[in-house]
């Protein structure tokens, strides 16, 4: 499902979009949940085409966990593809928010 296989370092910041049925089921809510779980930084908003974008911050092994969940989405969910690019960090970051409609 990911277009990619990467294996982050120790402290990384990935930017995902998500296609399907992504909209409407509780993904962002879901994305949320499961950064914070995981002790990520981060946002997540929905796109007008459908997509959902996000990006995510922490340690290796956490945002491995975090884009297994990610391509797993909620129950009413289907994820068809997760597109993930490496970029640069972030400073100042304290939570993992849902951002405005892009």
């Amino acid at each position: 499902m990911a277009s990619q296989t990467y294996r982050p370092a120790s402290h990384s910041r990935v930017h995902m979009l998500v296609t399907g049925m992504v909209q409407g089921v509780g993904f962002r809510y879901f994305t949320v949940m499961a950064a914070r779980r995981y002790g990520l930084t981060g946002w997540v908003r929905n796109r007008m085409d459908g997509s959902v974008e996000l990006e995510a911050q922490g340690e290796g092994i956490d945002l491995e966990r975090f884009e297994n969940a990610v391509e797993a989405g909620p129950r009413w969910s289907r994820v068809e593809h997760v597109d993930i690019d490496v970029v640069p960090l972030a400073s100042g970051e304290r939570d993992f928010s849902v951002r405005s409609d892009r």
